[in-house]
């Protein structure tokens, strides 16, 4: 694969965690494009697998033509590049480890708390029993993530300190599942979670967020002038070798 203008971002819809990328993409700034993944549909052909054989979003193609996949590593590939330091912190201070440990955590066990509560949507033999059984383990699974999350957060804006960083990225784009699975009713999550209610609604309320939101839904929307326009994903697998001629 050749070299390329811009990075290309690929975000999955619906619901993809991806969209915390996004933001941090518009948060950093720097031009890049974007690509529009349906993850119920064209993310499950045989062309995607050979861009990414775990089949998932998100997934990155570099300026250089290489391509990068998983959430953390796209996100140290981020890292790398603010050289101003807008959405991390200089290598090998206390702050760079404290965002390291948050991103490990937010991309690990907070997410994977989830993960009952879509084997239960979406897992097509099973009885409703076996449903219910991963829907109450699911709820219990994420509201114990949010209480551990609770507790390591200070009493900053955000999860380290009065600025976004690529942690508040990565959790944002995973903490609205909470609505969708209905996992913490809305009166216990600001009742019990008061800091990471507060910091999802100040991080949702940003326009990096809402612009992330509105391209996830195939809308024509202004960002901040970063991203440089919406590459087809054909164009993509083409590019990245994994479309046959």
């Amino acid at each position: 694969m050749h070299a390329i203008a811009e990075p290309i971002f690929t975000a999955g819809f619906p619901l993809g965690s991806s969209a915390g990328l996004v933001t941090a993409f518009e948060w950093l700034g720097q031009p890049y494009r974007l690509t529009r993944v349906d993850m119920l549909g064209e993310m499950r052909t045989d062309a995607y697998e050979r861009l990414n054989g775990r089949v998932e979003t998100p997934v990155l193609v570099t300026g250089e033509g290489r391509v990068i996949t998983e959430t953390m590593a796209i996100a140290q590939w981020l890292e790398a590049r603010d050289h101003e330091r807008r959405i991390s912190f200089a290598p090998g201070t206390y702050e760079a480890d404290r965002m390291h440990q948050f991103i490990a955590f937010l991309n690990t066990g907070f997410t994977g708390a989830f993960f009952p509560l879509w084997v239960a949507l979406e897992a097509e033999d099973a009885t409703e029993d076996y449903r219910k059984t991963l829907r109450v383990f699911g709820r219990d699974f994420v509201a114990k993530r949010h209480a551990q999350l609770e507790a390591m957060m200070g009493d900053g804006d955000y999860l380290l300190g009065d600025r976004p960083t690529l942690a508040d990225a990565v959790f944002v784009g995973v903490a609205r599942w909470v609505d969708f699975h209905e996992a913490i009713a809305p009166e216990d999550y600001a009742r019990n979670y008061p800091r990471v209610h507060a910091l999802r609604k100040r991080i949702e309320a940003d326009p990096a967020f809402r612009y992330a939101l509105a391209i996830e839904d195939g809308e024509l929307a202004a960002g901040n002038g970063s991203m440089k326009g919406l590459i087809p994903l054909q164009d993509v697998l083409r590019l990245a070798g994994a479309l046959a001629d």
